[in-house]
């Protein structure tokens, strides 16, 4: 199902998420010269589309990729797209396994299963007659 899981986070919100994740750690906040303009580029053109929940996964991995910041690129992006995934109604334990495995996918470390896994419960997500719909905020 398609929808346009991450319009509410526009850039200032990565911005401000990332903030707030340097700042317990006496981390540097700051963007990087040669990522984050395409980074940001790449967001603002693509975030409030509706897409698929592994497109917009996919979406936050490559701006991980992208590294706009100093630090914290990864936890900025598995962040989003877990704040994504707190919105589905489906029960704790699939919400927790949609958000560990789309941790992995954004951070780079998902394992072939792991997507595979991934996938699997995002197909029966939307082949299930009158599954719960995400909630928009």
């Amino acid at each position: 199902m398609k929808r346009p899981w991450l319009e509410p986070f526009t850039w200032p919100v990565i911005v401000e998420t990332n903030r707030q994740l340097c700042l317990p750690k006496g981390a540097l906040h700051q963007p990087t010269s040669d990522g984050c303009e395409q980074t940001r580029q790449l967001w603002e053109s693509r975030h409030r589309r509706p897409m698929t929940l592994s497109e917009a996964t996919d979406l936050c991995r490559r701006c991980h990729q992208l590294a706009p910041f100093c630090n914290f690129n990864g936890n900025t992006f598995v962040a989003v797209i877990r704040r994504v995934i707190a919105r589905l109604e489906v029960p704790p334990e699939q919400a927790a396994a949609l958000r560990s495995l789309a941790a992995h996918i954004v951070a780079g470390t998902a394992t072939p299963e792991e997507r595979t896994a991934f996938a699997g419960i995002l197909d029966r997500l939307n082949s299930t007659p009158g599954a719960p719909p995400a909630t928009q905020p």
